[in-house]
């Protein structure tokens, strides 16, 4: 069995990315007033970075949706195509964007039914993951976004590896946070899920209705960690909000069971990796339940120019290690991206 790898981040480079992220949170906070010093070394700044700190709430309709976005950085700079997972939207990236704005043009969407975009009732929209990444792809096509790296979560994976198979050539890297495409992620957290997938009737259902609720959300965020209690109530407090509008426990039961579709495509995304060798950075919770570290090390067998780290935190990486992962993507990047 491979090693786990452990991370770790050199004091200079913690306190830089440490520092951006403060100075990227004054910079655009309504919150209080920085004191005298902080002021003076803002107003020093140069006006282009305090500008692409700024994150954008936009929508853009895609065959008649309104497909909410968060957008920071600037023009013309590295494009990061940010896709979320479940049971979460763009929020989940609400961190990471100021942190990178200053050198890359992130764009992280809400899929239909998630967040702040349209939500047509079960009834009105397919609601499957080939269509999601339809509606992602149409995104991109109504953004002009014809190159991009792709940072893949949970649900992220299989709508943004569509998108890599069918214009492999805008996907510049791979950045993989617990987004899984092997069989061997997916352990016995998946066996009530298999069960409903083989025999939808109202006793699996129920299993699978259950997972939507506020305590459920909250052990996503929380199982795995190093410290739950750094972790901002906040987080499952909005997902609940969505999941919890009417209509919607229906939409995400119906995505349950499309997820049955994804794992036969495995064998296609893992062409795609061996095929096109985009430079991946893999950045994994290894405490996850849902998708554990057994699916991180696969991608190490198909592509050849990979970097890979496993954290100590669970299925929302981000929340607890933002300022490790966003250390290693600008690394990342600087060395594959042009």
């Amino acid at each position: 069995m491979i090693p786990l790898p452990s991370f770790a981040v050199g004091r200079a480079g913690r306190r830089s990315v440490l520092g951006l992220l403060l100075l990227s949170a004054v910079a655009v906070s309504a919150v209080g007033m920085p004191a005298a010093g902080n002021a003076t070394e803002i107003a020093a700044m140069p006006a282009s970075i305090q500008a692409s700190a700024v994150v954008k709430h936009r929508s853009v309709k895609v065959d008649g949706l309104d497909i909410f976005y968060r957008e920071a950085g600037p023009k013309g700079a590295p494009v990061i195509l940010l896709l979320h997972g479940f049971p979460t939207s763009s929020t989940m990236f609400r961190n990471l964007m100021p942190a990178l704005a200053d050198r890359f043009h992130l764009v992280a969407p809400d899929y239909p039914g998630f967040g702040n975009s349209s939500m047509p009732a079960s009834k009105d929209f397919d609601y499957t993951f080939d269509n999601l990444a339809r509606v992602i792809g149409g995104f991109t096509e109504a953004l002009g976004l014809s190159s991009y790296s792709l940072y893949v979560q949970d649900y992220g994976a299989p709508v943004g590896y569509r998108l890599a198979v069918n214009h492999p050539n805008r996907v510049r890297s791979l950045i993989v946070q617990n987004g899984n495409a092997y069989e061997e992620g997916l352990r016995e957290f998946w066996d009530p899920i298999r069960a409903f997938w083989r025999d939808r009737n109202a006793k699996t259902s129920k299993f699978m209705i259950d997972n939507l609720s506020l305590n459920a959300t909250k052990w996503g965020y929380t199982v795995g960690t190093r410290n739950p209690e750094a972790i901002s109530p906040d987080t499952w407090t909005v997902d609940q909000y969505f999941l919890d509008r009417p209509g919607n426990k229906e939409i995400q039961l119906q995505l349950f069971y499309d997820y049955r579709n994804n794992p036969p495509k495995y064998a296609e995304w893992q062409d795609y990796f061996r095929r096109h060798q985009p430079p991946t950075l893999v950045v994994w919770g290894k405490n996850d339940p849902i998708f554990p570290a057994e699916g991180a090390y696969p991608y190490l067998r198909d592509l050849k120019k990979v970097e890979f780290h496993l954290l100590d935190t669970g299925h929302f990486a981000l929340e607890e290690d933002g300022d490790k992962i966003a250390f290693l993507i600008r690394r990342f990047l600087d060395g594959n991206v042009r």
